[in-house]
């Protein structure tokens, strides 16, 4: 390879401390937020228990590709050099995964089988991913043997797809088969989930705090924009006319998830972002663990549902159905759920990251968890301005009490960037012959 790509495209390049998110990442995540879109789809299609169940599992093994593909982005520029032309082949592969996510627990009898589909995409992504990695790190045999336990991992999480893929059409009953398959599916999402906690932080470099924090807000905020498609997906706005109980619940679900993004970014996401500049070695690499891996993903299933039930709850208003009648369906409790498991999951990320913790938002989890089971028998209209005004009065609230942090914290990063921007403007200054200000 030194005599070929290296030479025509150039090398890889490794990441630096300062390194920020490349427009290459930004495409390959448009391909991960495509593939959570179609499993909100497939989801809409089965609102029940076990369609909820392969929802989840679906997110769970996607994200934990989505961490690995953080990990290696973190240590190398996707960018640069020719790991692009190497990552188009993973993009490929990630785009078949999620158009046979429908498909990932049944076999539909025509085509291509879902299942096998799944199994030899994500067996793809994964080889891409660590072939690229390890190619970076080859001379350096302490960082190739840190790596072994995530190709165990990798063998491990290809086989048991396969079997799920192989073994249910071999079974005389579908409906053990259907169970067979969901079994392998649990065992290997706790598979995946548990190698970091047997293994520590071996494997895990974090070059680039800045990198991480931008890449994991990146693709949150996708993941929002994701749920307003969903709700607009609902409308039906193409197949009917507009009304204005559907402009009005459609208000309403914008302004809700505009109070999610409120919740995690306007203070949390970027005092977190300092917490991780703060620290270093295997402090960082723990928290990035913990944090970052295991808690937005938490926030993700959030998304996910609270985009179900606003797709739902358009969908009943769209159908002439009206605004004093409860919402048929889980719709509401997906709404209620969605909203308390985003703020549960970022106040475990507050916790780990900044050890604090609003008492604030506990309270409006417990307050959603026990409205829940009231909310599905409310009528549409009064269940979604309980909901809305609880997140509303929790942002008023905090705009409150939190003022004074959040002035610190705007004038910490306004002197951090005005120190940077000074640096490299210093930097640049006699490389690209740039006049001082009122030079001649």
């Amino acid at each position: 390879m030194n005599g070929g790509w290296e030479r025509r495209l150039g090398p890889i390049v490794q990441g630096a401390p300062g390194a920020r998110v490349d427009r290459f990442e930004i495409y390959f995540d448009l391909v991960y937020v495509f593939s959570f879109f179609i499993i909100a789809r497939a989801t809409a299609a089965d609102l029940s228990g076990r369609g909820l169940l392969h929802a989840v599992l679906l997110l769970a093994v996607l994200w934990w590709c989505w961490v690995i593909h953080s990990l290696v982005a973190n240590r190398i520029r996707l960018g640069e050099g020719f790991v692009p032309v190497v990552m188009v082949v993973a993009i490929v592969a990630l785009f078949a995964f999620a158009l046979a996510s429908p498909q990932a627990f049944r076999e539909h009898g025509e085509g291509i089988s879902g299942p096998l589909l799944i199994a030899s995409s994500y067996l793809v992504i994964r080889l891409v991913h660590i072939g690229v990695y390890w190619y970076s790190i080859r001379h350096d045999r302490r960082e190739v043997g840190q790596i072994r336990p995530y190709a165990f991992e990798l063998a491990g999480s290809v086989a048991l797809l396969f079997s799920a893929a192989l073994i249910p059409p071999q079974l005389d009953d579908p409906q053990v088969g259907a169970l067979v398959r969901e079994a392998i599916w649990i065992a290997l999402v706790l598979g995946q989930y548990g190698v970091p906690l047997v293994t520590g932080t071996q494997g895990w470099v974090v070059v680039s705090a800045e990198h991480w924090t931008e890449r994991y807000d990146l693709i949150l905020m996708i993941a929002l924009g994701e749920s307003l498609i969903s709700i607009g997906v609902g409308s039906d706005v193409v197949g009917g006319p507009i009304t204005w109980p559907m402009l009005l619940a459609a208000t309403m679900g914008i302004v809700g998830v505009s109070c999610l993004w409120w919740a995690h970014f306007d203070l949390i996401a970027p005092a977190a972002r300092l917490a991780l500049h703060g620290t270093h070695g295997d402090a960082r690499t723990r928290m990035v663990r913990d944090a970052y891996h295991d808690f937005y993903l938490i926030m993700l299933v959030g998304i996910v549902m609270f985009a179900l039930g606003g797709e739902e709850l358009l969908h009943h208003v769209g159908s002439d159905a009206r605004l004093d009648e409860p919402l048929r369906g889980p719709g509401m409790a997906l709404l209620c759920g969605g909203v308390a498991c985003y703020l549960l999951g970022s106040l475990l990320f507050q916790l780990r990251t900044l050890h604090t913790i609003s008492w604030t938002r506990v309270g409006v989890v417990l307050v959603l968890a026990a409205f829940t089971p009231l909310a599905v028998h409310l009528p549409v209209l009064v269940a979604l301005a309980l909901i809305l005004a609880t997140q509303l009065v929790m942002v008023t609230v905090e705009m409150f009490l939190f003022a004074g942090s959040r002035h610190a914290l705007r004038a910490a990063v306004l002197e951090e960037r005005t120190a940077h921007e000074a640096y490299e403007t210093a930097w640049r200054r006699p490389r690209t012959n740039e006049l001082p200000p009122g030079g001649s």
